[in-house]
């Protein structure tokens, strides 16, 4: 989740009335209401505003139905509800609490000093910025205070390029430009708290509102009687008081998360190969891409294995592991080993969640980990291809040459390998040097073949054994100070996330497509 993300989550609660919790002994917003509309009433008595020609009247009948009197009609608006609301908060129109001062038509002459002109391009989310700094003449100023004149503490919202930005003014006696409407409290004592009502527009639910209701195909823009009749829900005064303190309280936290994810990206983009990790890691999460219900489970896959694997070893081609190992999960959501006669509950030994199609395996349940066929040089014929570890690139599964056997004298003993077997180098593991065969051909011994059958996927297995999971486990178990290996033991132990076979072949395709747009056409798993 971005930061962003993150703050849209808070405002929308604290919108909703989840943020902080309800006290009883707050006096309920009906009341802060009905205080409100004798402020509203009196400007109005004495001349200073005109009455709302649609004034609006929200209440909750008996039924939990939402009411509105409106142009002298009666309606049942709870469809129009977005959502429920605390019992001693009410919703209201803006223009049930906020007087609209608005400044159209004549584009104002600007010059070089005098009173502060705010303009849509000053108006940023949740704050003012004066660059560009521009003023008005104090004469401009007084022919438009007949208007209402925007003080320190109003809201300043955007109606047009761009629409609705929203702050607080932070100085008094200044004018806001065409494209900003000022909501400002009826009467001269604030009633409420104009910061709570900046978070709420800053919230999901009013953009949502917003563009719902905006007009302009070009330019996006919203006309001033709709805006006044847009609802929000109004809290109790207390409540506001602490729902404000709850965010501000947030706000540098979200700051500080938000430089962390700056930081993050940039950190990305420097070394593309930390978000290679990440992304491989996401992959045999399970977060890579979505379940297909419909796949056949990985429990039904290693049936399979266990049947070939018995095959093989009836045919005398393959011996039976002595230490077999069998890994399933409870009714409690424990992992549960049966091995060497015993039953062991494992689940702190298991790194991560993964989806309930998945199963968590040892590698040597799934392949032939250690079990290499070795050839004496002389017996390699000179057209044979002849892999060692500098032919691998670190760190991103590809070839970087092939060498055949009369191009690269050598005395010392081989693995043979066939095509499809995944070749792990099980020296300086930190290197991650995994490649999957594309013809057969023998290896240096620090090289393991690994054979993984038909019901395995090769390239999600390297994906797994290239992943940072692995990479802890094995820095983990390694031996060896200049020369660090992983053991053959270990190997074999190592824990292993198996998805349902076509997910792991959809896992690689979205692999090979991320990987392709990031290296500009050339795929992470290319042979």
């Amino acid at each position: 989740m971005t930061a962003q993300q993150l703050k849209n989550s808070i405002l929308q609660m604290a919108v909703q009335g989840k943020l902080v919790p309800q006290d009883p002994a707050d006096e309920p917003a009906s009341i802060l209401l009905k205080k409100i509309k004798a402020e509203k009433d009196a400007l109005i008595k004495s001349g200073k505003i005109k009455r709302d020609k649609h004034e609006s009247i929200i209440t909750r009948n008996e039924n939990g139905h939402y009411i509105e009197k409106k142009d002298g009609k009666t309606t049942d608006i709870t469809d129009e509800i977005p959502f429920d609301i605390p019992e001693t908060w009410e919703w209201v129109n803006l223009i049930s609490i906020f007087r609209f001062i608005d400044y159209r038509g004549k584009t104002p002459s600007k010059i070089s000093s005098g009173v502060p002109l705010i303009t849509a391009k000053n108006v940023k989310n949740g704050f003012i910025s004066y660059v560009p700094a521009e003023f008005i003449s104090k004469s401009e100023y007084e022919d438009r205070k007949s208007r209402g004149v925007s003080k320190k503490g109003d809201i300043l919202f955007t109606t047009e390029a761009p629409l609705g930005n929203v702050a607080i003014a932070d100085v008094d006696t200044y004018s806001a430009g065409q494209r900003i409407i000022t909501f400002q409290q009826y009467g001269e004592n604030a009633l409420f708290i104009n910061h709570l009502f900046m978070f709420f527009m800053l919230s999901p639910y009013f953009k949502k509102e917003l563009e719902e209701n905006q007009t302009g195909t070009t330019v996006a823009g919203i006309k001033a009687e709709k805006l006044k009749q847009m609802h929000l829900p109004l809290p109790p005064l207390a409540e506001q008081k602490r729902i404000v303190a709850k965010i501000e309280e947030l706000l540098p936290h979200l700051a500080e998360y938000d430089h962390a994810e700056t930081e993050v990206r940039k950190l990305n983009e420097e070394f593309p190969d930390m978000l290679k990790k990440s992304i491989l890691q996401s992959a045999i999460q399970g977060k890579l891409v979505a379940q297909d219900p419909t796949d056949e489970p990985a429990s039904e896959l290693l049936k399979r294995i266990k049947a070939e694997k018995n095959a093989l070893i009836k045919s005398g081609k393959l011996k039976r592991d002595k230490h077999e190992s069998v890994i399933a999960r409870d009714e409690d959501g424990h992992y549960i080993e049966k091995k060497d006669g015993r039953t062991t509950d494992i689940t702190d030994e298991i790194p991560f969640d993964i989806p309930d199609s998945w199963e968590w395996v040892r590698l040597s349940s799934i392949c032939d980990y250690g079990t290499c066929q070795s050839v004496e040089a002389n017996k390699i014929s000179e057209s044979a291809w002849l892999l060692e570890l500098e032919d691998i690139e670190k760190d991103s599964g590809k070839l970087l040459q092939r060498v055949l056997k009369k191009d690269r004298p050598s005395v010392s003993t081989k693995h043979m390998f066939k095509a499809g077997y995944v070749l792990y180098s099980k020296l300086r593991t930190y290197l991650n040097k995994v490649l999957v065969a594309d013809m057969d051909g023998f290896c240096t011994s620090e090289i393991i073949p690994l054979d993984f059958g038909n019901s395995i996927f090769p390239e999600y297995a390297r994906t797994v054994l290239m992943s940072n999971m692995f990479l802890t486990y094995t820095a983990q178990c390694c031996y060896g100070v200049k020369m660090p290996r992983l053991g053959t033991n270990d190997g074999r132990k190592a824990l292993f996330p198996l998805p349902p076979l076509p997910e792991q072949k959809r896992i690689v395709k979205k692999l090979e497509i991320i990987f392709l747009a990031m290296e500009g056409g050339k795929g992470m798993f290319e042979h």
